[in-house]
This record gives structure tokens, C-alpha cells and sequence, in this order.
């Protein structure tokens, strides 16, 4: 670009920070002359002065100086043929704005240095003739299973963005812990921080420097005193918040090494060393309007430990187990 411009924000752009606008406009525009632009009023939305965090909205107008040209999309990266069978498989709702996964556990998310096949680089595959490429709203643990959103447009991603924000969704995850928590149903506040450890990144409880965090639980079954079914429902979401939380209650996940120690790897008849944790169910508010619901089946070693316990799992409402005031 030679000269100042106006630029109309589109519809498909959707809700977005003003930062995230220019990142996905202006890729070559670093973070930092971004943020000396805007701080000289060379960058202004609707005639205003504007900050990086500021939202923008479709119909406003954003006055652009020079810049460095947009470098060009790029190129689809076409997801091996068993992946997009794998993303296909795990389909549990799909319309023109959502697609819902059923996440296998183990498969990662988002790409690390541990992680070079992952969710987020297989998401061509779910284009499904959209010009848009799929995005990412939320993320959940590689080895925890379940609920997954995918918004397939620019707008749908926004709206999604600041429902899980605002906290306009309800979540109910499923868990297979060791021991019998006491009570039985109740209310997890216990403040967490990360920090590094030599298994990777952890959290811990930290009253004065963690954040907030909040997580109703209750015990839906039981196989005596060794083994507890709980329906889990986090306010809050912090990396790691139920793991953590459950270990605080003297209740590890079964199969969290990483939070519960050796005693989250009790023998137990029937049980597999995987984490025993599933993002069972969700509601959340639909980009068109009204409620999405979508609930997904356990994975295969969790189901096989429910079969082997007789526990039911086909509760028709999740969130039935979970009737506590938040």
C-alpha cells in the first residue's frame, strides 16, 4: 500500500480485536510498529484513536497508512487422507458456522515441540467447500477426550471466541477418579498458576499470585471406596483446572501421573494407564441464534472401564448430574 486507506471491516470478519484484525489483514506488519501506529492516531477506527485490544465490529471503518502488503494466503495444507478420515469419524455436529469433534484422547489440539500431529494442522480437511478455512475457538488437553468447537468462518469464530469468554457456555465433563471424594458433590475454589516442571508445563494452587478458578462437581457412582464416576463442571478455565482441582480434593484423575502421583495409577481390574478424563457435553449460544447442544460418547478405554463397573452412561441429560448454583 502506497497511501492512506479506508477499510471497511466485513461481515465475515466478524467480532474481533483490532490487534488480530491487522494480523490477519497485514501479516507483515509487526506486533510493535502496530502498536506505534496506533499510539500516533496514524491508525483510527470510525475517525477515532483505537488500542491494540480494542474490538472492532462489521460496517466500522479503520483508517490505514501505508503498510506493507498483505502477503498472499497460504497455500491449503492437505491433511494426510487417514487424518481427515480420523476429523471426519469424529464429526458430532456440522452446519454452516460450528462443527463439533468428538476429540480422540491423545491427539493434541494445537502444535508444540512435542506435538507435530495435531488438531489445528489437519483442519483443511474439514473445509467441506468453504472458502474459509476452519478455526480453532478452544482447546482441550491432548490426552482428554471430548467436546471440541470448530468455527468454519471468521464471524462464527468471534461470536464462539466470546461465548467461552463471557462464559455464556455450560460444560460437563466425565472422570474416573481414585477413592471416593467426601462430600460427595460440592464447589473446587482453589486460585492456580503455571510454571515449568520437568514433565512439562503444571499448575499449582497459589492463593496470591494464581488465577481464579472455580469447579462444581458431583459423584454420579461409585465401585465401593476405590474407584468414583464424577460429573465435573468448571466456571473457570484454567490450563489444567480439573486435574488440578481433583488432586486437591484427595481425588486424582485415573491415569493423571502428572497431578495424582503413583496413587493415580491404582490397579484397578479393568482400567487402562490412559487419563480417564472426557468432555462430555456442552450448550453452548449458536452463532444463528438459540442453544447448541451436543454431547459426545466415551472413548474406547473409558468406556470399556464404565462396561466393566456397570455404570450407565447413557444419562440422557449430563447436565442433569450437575443441578448446583454457580
Amino acid at each position: 500500500m502506497t497511501g492512506v486507506d479506508t477499510v471497511q471491516v466485513r461481515p465475515e470478519d466478524g467480532e474481533v480485536r483490532l490487534d488480530r484484525w491487522f494480523r490477519r489483514h497485514y501479516p507483515a506488519l509487526p506486533h510493535g510498529r502496530l502498536e506505534k501506529l496506533l499510539r500516533t492516531g496514524q491508525i483510527r477506527v470510525d475517525g477515532r484513536r483505537a488500542q491494540a485490544g480494542d474490538r472492532v465490529a462489521p460496517g466500522q471503518t479503520i483508517r490505514i497508512p501505508p503498510l506493507p502488503a498483505a502477503a498472499p494466503p497460504p497455500t491449503p495444507r492437505q491433511p494426510r487422507a487417514e487424518d481427515a478420515a480420523l476429523l471426519r469419524n469424529a464429526i458430532l455436529h456440522r452446519d454452516d458456522a460450528v462443527i463439533v469433534l468428538n476429540k480422540p484422547a491423545g491427539l493434541a489440539v494445537q502444535g508444540g515441540s512435542k506435538a507435530e500431529r495435531h488438531i489445528d494442522g489437519m483442519l483443511d480437511a474439514l473445509r467441506f467447500g468453504h472458502d474459509e478455512r476452519p478455526r480453532l475457538v478452544h482447546r482441550l488437553d491432548k490426552d482428554t477426550s471430548g467436546v471440541l468447537v470448530i468455527a468454519r468462518t471468521a464471524a462464527s469464530a468471534g461470536f464462539l471466541s466470546c461465548a467461552f469468554r463471557d462464559k455464556t457456555t455450560r460444560k460437563v465433563y466425565w472422570a474416573a477418579v481414585v477413592g471416593r471424594p467426601n462430600p460427595e458433590r460440592g464447589r473446587i475454589v482453589l486460585a492456580l498458576t503455571k510454571g515449568p516442571s520437568r514433565s512439562g508445563e503444571r499448575v499449582r494452587a497459589d492463593a496470591e499470585e494464581g488465577r481464579h478458578a472455580v469447579t462444581y462437581y458431583r459423584v454420579v457412582d461409585t465401585a465401593g471406596e476405590q474407584l468414583s464416576w464424577l460429573a465435573l463442571m468448571p466456571v473457570t478455565g484454567r490450563t489444567h483446572q480439573l486435574r488440578a482441582h481433583c488432586a486437591a480434593i484427595g481425588a486424582p484423575i485415573l491415569g493423571d501421573g502428572k497431578y495424582g502421583g503413583r496413587s493415580a495409577h491404582a490397579a484397578i481390574a479393568g482400567a487402562s494407564h490412559r487419563l480417564h478424563l472426557h468432555a462430555r457435553a456442552l450448550a453452548i449460544p449458536h452463532p444463528a441464534g438459540g442453544v447448541l447442544r451436543v454431547t459426545a460418547p466415551l472413548p474406547p478405554h473409558m468406556a470399556r472401564l464404565w462396561e466393566f463397573l456397570g455404570f450407565a452412561a447413557d444419562v440422557p441429560d449430563p447436565f442433569a448430574e450437575l443441578e448446583l448454583s454457580t
